[in-house]
């Protein structure tokens, strides 16, 4: 056959199979490119068709491609019921719907596959279309361990392991990102590089992924404090990108010191008694052994800790530390304190014995001290300043100058740095009567009790006239009597005498006793006699309302003829009704009441 009848024959047997399919018709299917759910949720894969010419009796099929072959898991013919394939990865999970969704239930990583589904249409022919079904699942939480092994020390220029990262459970397959103070590392699997990772990834028998991932570096002095973090990130549906972050680590370097630092932890003035500690440090790690010398003495420390108790001023001098790291012999890993210890003697009074005085005399002491500083000197009694020169003098002594003195000295500067000394002021004389108290009774034979203070050296004796139960008590410089007798005739009448006296003299006062007010008495008296005068006025009230009532009634009962006035010949009844003993009266047609009341005989009942 030449090229011209080859050429025909192709043209006559495309044109008999359009003619072919004109009049047997197309079948079309429409699924959705991709479907993304959840692990352990309900999958919806919608597949709809169309068909160029009518046919009764279209199949819907779904399928499954596994191992590059097709497996049905449901199907449903147009009009009929939909039903499902057995020994399926599916089985028991998945349902084709009227409208030929396959919905699949508990969705689980295996069945992330592709999904065709298959219209079957008669004369019409077959087609089919394909969908991807994508299954997402976020991982735990990254769980970030550093090696067991031994510190890493930067002097070898080895790599070594720094930490491992491991994230479990997460679909799709996730990945690691390492961070160094929050800077990410770049991904490197060269092992010939000072930084690089070895990943790892597991799918476990649920279709999950677990990844891990070991970092290794060669560190340097500067990474003694850098923070390594790492992150899973994973995908989630709607193309959201997410991130999940372990918590920190850092690593144990071992490097030389380079020099030392020796400080004093004290913040505030070192003062006698005080606790000092002193602290010295390298910038190496581990620290090296440390000595410490005082005037090129050892002192022994513990642990790069120099600790003083209860410090004197002989402490105070220069300190020296010396630390020895046979991993650089070479540095200077020294330093020095020169240590203050601030003090104040014990104050100095002249005279220093208590001072007993008489009455009206002077009285002057002398107080002084020294300290490592400026310093002040005060004279006080209680809470008041009585001298800010170290001299107290004291004229006309009187009895209440008496007690206690304190001589304070301190240093300013130096919070806390005090001492203090006491002397004791005895003020001798006659005694005086301070307070006494006037008495009261309800009446004459009740108990009375008085009260008499005095002052006085040598301590006054108290005699009472007349006397009674009599306690003593001692209110500072004051000696108090409290007395309980019998308010007697006599003693309402003249007093209580309180007499105090000793070596140098008396004093007395007389104490007055009385009665007391009758004040109930007197207000009862008082409300009776307001009770009797507005009894009184009440009655006074009722006595001319009824004689008003009475003048009333007089004045009606005249004013109706009802009583005989002047004429003895009167009728004793005119125009009236009596009923019930209600009188009723009874009009006339005379003006003339009386005249009418006088002349006229009774009506008759209306």
């Amino acid at each position: 056959m030449d090229g011209i009848a080859f050429g025909r024959a192709s043209l006559l047997c495309t044109l008999l199979l359009w003619a072919f399919q004109a009049c047997s018709g197309t079948v079309t299917v429409k699924v959705a490119p991709e479907v993304q759910v959840l692990k352990g949720e309900t999958a919806k894969l919608p597949c709809t068709y169309t068909i160029s010419s009518s046919s009764s009796n279209t199949v819907v099929e779904w399928f499954i491609e596994e191992q590059g072959t097709r497996k049905r898991v449901a199907f449903r013919s147009q009009g009929g019921e939909g039903k499902n394939d057995d020994g399926t990865p599916l089985t028991g999970r998945v349902s084709i719907g009227q409208d030929f969704t396959l919905t699949i239930s508990s969705v689980q990583p295996s069945d992330e596959l592709t999904f065709y589904c298959q219209a079957t249409a008669g004369p019409a022919g077959v087609a089919d279309s394909s969908t991807m079904l994508k299954v997402f699942f976020a991982p735990e939480k990254p769980e970030l361990t550093r090696p067991s092994s031994q510190a890493i020390s930067v002097e070898e220029n080895i790599t070594a392991e720094i930490g491992t990262c491991v994230t479990m459970n997460g679909h799709p397959q996730p990945r690691i990102i390492w961070f160094k103070d929050d800077q990410p590392l770049p991904e490197v699997k060269d092992r010939k590089e000072k930084t690089y990772m070895i990943p790892s990834v597991v799918k476990e028998a649920s279709g999950l992924y677990t990844i891990k991932s070991t970092l290794y570096m060669q560190p340097t002095k500067a990474d003694k404090d850098s923070v390594f973090q790492c992150t899973v990130e994973y995908s989630m549906p709607d193309n959201q990108i997410k991130q999940k972050r372990s918590d920190t680590i850092t690593i144990n370097l071992n490097y030389p010191s380079e020099k030392a630092t020796f400080s004093l932890l004290n913040t505030s003035a070192i003062k006698e008694g005080d606790t000092v500690i002193m602290k010295c440090e390298t910038d190496g790690n581990p620290q090296p052994e440390f000595e410490f010398t005082k005037d090129e003495k050892s002192i022994p420390g513990q642990l790069g800790l120099l600790t003083l108790k209860s410090v004197k001023r002989t402490d105070a001098g220069v300190y020296t530390c010396t630390a020895t790291d046979y991993d650089n012999l070479e540095a200077d890993l020294s330093g020095t304190i020169t240590l203050t210890v601030n003090y104040i003697d014990p104050m100095s009074v002249t005279p220093v014995k208590p001072q007993v005085v008489m009455l009206g005399d002077k009285v002057e002491w002398q107080c002084k001290t020294k300290a490592s500083a400026a310093h002040t000197v005060h004279w006080k009694k209680g809470s008041d300043v009585l001298s800010q020169d170290g001299t107290l003098s004291i004229h006309d002594v009187s009895y209440d100058k008496a007690g206690v003195y304190m001589c304070v000295g301190a240093v300013p500067s130096v919070p806390g740095l005090t001492a203090q000394a006491s002397v004791n002021l005895t003020v001798k004389g006659k005694p005086m009567i301070e307070i006494h108290t006037a008495g009261e009774v309800g009446k004459e034979g009740d108990m009375v009790t008085l009260k008499c203070s005095a002052y006085g050296f040598p301590a006054p004796q108290f005699t009472w006239k007349p006397s009674g139960k009599e306690s003593i008590s001692v209110e500072g410089n004051k000696v108090v009597s409290t007395m309980m007798l019998k308010a007697t005739a006599e003693v309402l009448k003249d007093g209580v005498t309180c007499e105090v006296s000793n070596d140098h003299g008396t004093d007395s006062k007389t104490l007055p006793v009385s009665l007391k007010k009758d004040l109930d008495n007197s207000a009862n008296r008082a409300d009776k006699h307001q009770g009797g005068s507005s009894s009184v006025v009440v009655a006074v009230v009722v006595c001319v309302l009824l004689l008003l009532m009475l003048v009333a009634l007089l004045y009606f009962l005249n004013k109706k003829s009802k009583l005989p006035c002047c004429k003895k010949d009167t009728k004793e009844v005119a125009s009236r009704e009596v009923n019930n003993d209600i009188v009723v009266e009874m009009k006339t047609d005379k003006p003339n009441e009386s005249a009418g009341l006088l002349n006229k005989k009774p009506p008759t009942e209306q």
